[in-house]
């Protein structure tokens, strides 16, 4: 692999778990107190 390849190679890398470490940061940052108060009819 050449330099260009293992740059991009990180880049992506970078973008796909940094998304998903703040994706799960802003999962558990809310409290779970809108869960509650939501009520669906089945």
């Amino acid at each position: 692999m050449n330099a260009e390849a293992i740059t991009m190679m990180i880049v992506a890398m970078v973008a796909l778990w940094g998304g998903l470490a703040l994706a799960i940061f802003n999962l558990t940052r809310h409290d779970g107190a809108d869960a509650e108060d939501f009520h669906r009819d089945l």
